[in-house]
């Protein structure tokens, strides 16, 4: 695991144990608190196989049932692996309309490298929709995300990781623990903030939605660090 936490380091520019520390309390689940450091190894080395960055969100995980972890990678995540890989070249969409101009599919095609053929694959919305919000917001780009993640697997052999809606849909059949709150997206905002009024506010909205919960514990050590950065930097 030394190995594979040095390196991932020394890519992000951080030192293994600065690494480990954000990683325990930013992209685990709950803090770290449940995590082994069996389950820590496991998830480094997926960081570090498929050259992520776990800081900002392109992998993180949620506990798995019965032990382990489940790696999770953003659509970001799954872009750089499929765009960084030794073998593509190149990858396009169809969108198969429906007569009342519905979207009823959409097709991508993978291109590989000395390959005649490209990988094809159809994902069909009555199949994939889901119920989150970003399916109701974004129905069209969400089946895009699909397809691309589904050629992705079939062109390079990809394994051991999913996408955001497809842990939600492990969550609800119980494959991994749906009693942890995914606070991603908020600690995504503290680390985005701009300034220390921008902390200010981002931290106002997201204490009240967590007030009294455990997780508020990593946001607010995840508050504490960005609002030291900034400090930093207007004293610089």
């Amino acid at each position: 695991m030394s190995t594979a936490l040095q390196q991932i380091a020394g890519r992000l520019a951080v030192s293994e144990d600065e690494i480990k520390s954000i990683v325990m309390h930013t992209v685990m689940p709950n803090g770290g608190k449940q995590v082994t450091q069996d389950q820590f190894v496991t998830f480094v080395a997926v960081a570090n196989e498929y050259k992520l960055n776990p800081l900002t969100k392109e992998i993180y995980a949620f506990p798995a049932r019965g032990g382990g972890i489940q790696p999770v990678v953003s659509i970001d995540g799954w872009l750089k692996i499929i765009n960084n890989h030794p073998q593509f070249n190149g990858m396009t969409f169809e969108d198969v309309i429906s007569e009342d101009n519905g979207l009823i599919a959409v097709k991508c095609k993978i291109y590989k490298k000395e390959i005649e053929h490209p990988v094809e694959v159809v994902e069909y919305m009555n199949e994939c929709r889901g119920i989150s919000e970003p399916w109701k917001k974004w129905p069209s780009r969400m089946l895009r995300h699909k397809a691309a993640i589904q050629a992705g697997r079939y062109a390079f052999g990809l394994s051991g990781i999913i996408d955001p809606d497809e842990a939600e849909r492990y969550k609800d059949a119980g494959v991994i623990q749906a009693d942890v709150i995914d606070t991603s997206a908020d600690e995504m905002n503290i680390y985005n903030a701009a300034t220390l009024e921008d902390l200010i506010t981002t931290w106002e909205s997201i204490y009240k939605r967590y007030n009294g919960k455990s997780c508020l514990k990593q946001l607010t050590e995840a508050k504490d660090i960005r609002k030291k950065e900034l400090q930093e930097e207007a004293n610089a």
